[in-house]
């Protein structure tokens, strides 16, 4: 009876070599070698965000990205602006933006809840709501927040208690402020954000969180 003896066909040079160059090929493949991602500026606005009545490319989210470019910082802006969106917009279509990573929020909403009236005790809520929200997917997300202000033909009592909403809510929530929305003044403040790596919220003794560097 004979017995078969199996050979097994020896390695060519070629074909020793093919794994090393199938690992080279996935280190590639992986972004091996490669510049780190960008980040995420995602600016949750209005018609102001949106640039209602303008180009796209000429509302103050797109000005920004090309000063982002022209400093060859690694910042991409997710323009969210809908034009009419009021805070309570804002909470509910929070979910959805935080699908995707967000590094740095610059929330531009109130000015549609003070042209219709709402109460300024909702919209602060409302902005509490979306920095909260935010805070509890990313605690390293750096926030900066719009301060918006109404003309005094809603009269005085509100026109205050509305101006007060923004430096108060960015003083217990700890982020930073900025009053006129226009791309000179949000660049100044956005700058050295950017500039600086981002540092995880930290809370301290009696659970609040640290007042960042204005």
């Amino acid at each position: 009876m004979e017995h078969s003896i199996e050979h097994k066909p020896k390695l060519t040079a070629k074909a020793a070599c093919l794994p090393v160059f199938l690992l080279f090929l996935l280190a590639a493949t992986c972004g091996f070698g490669s510049e780190p991602a960008r980040k995420t500026i995602v600016v949750l606005g209005d018609s102001i965000a949106a640039g209602y009545g303008v180009e796209l490319g000429e509302a103050f989210p797109g000005l920004l990205q090309e000063r982002i470019d022209r400093k060859n910082l690694p910042y991409e802006i997710v323009n969210a602006g809908v034009s009419g969106d009021t805070t309570a917009s804002g909470v509910r279509r929070m979910p959805w933006l935080l699908r995707r990573k967000m590094d740095v929020l610059l929330i531009e909403l109130g000015g549609n809840d003070g042209l219709r009236g709402i109460a300024p005790e909702e919209t602060r809520s409302n902005l509490e709501k979306i920095i909260d929200l935010a805070r509890e997917k990313n605690s390293a997300v750096r926030i900066v927040l719009a301060g918006m202000q109404m003309p005094q033909n809603m009269g005085e009592d509100y026109t205050s208690k509305f101006r007060d909403v923004f430096p108060t809510v960015a003083k217990e929530k700890k982020t930073h402020l900025i009053h006129r929305i226009v791309a000179d003044n949000i660049w100044v403040v956005l700058e050295p954000m950017l500039e600086e790596p981002a540092k995880p919220q930290q809370r301290d003794g009696d659970g609040k969180r640290p007042q960042p560097p204005r």
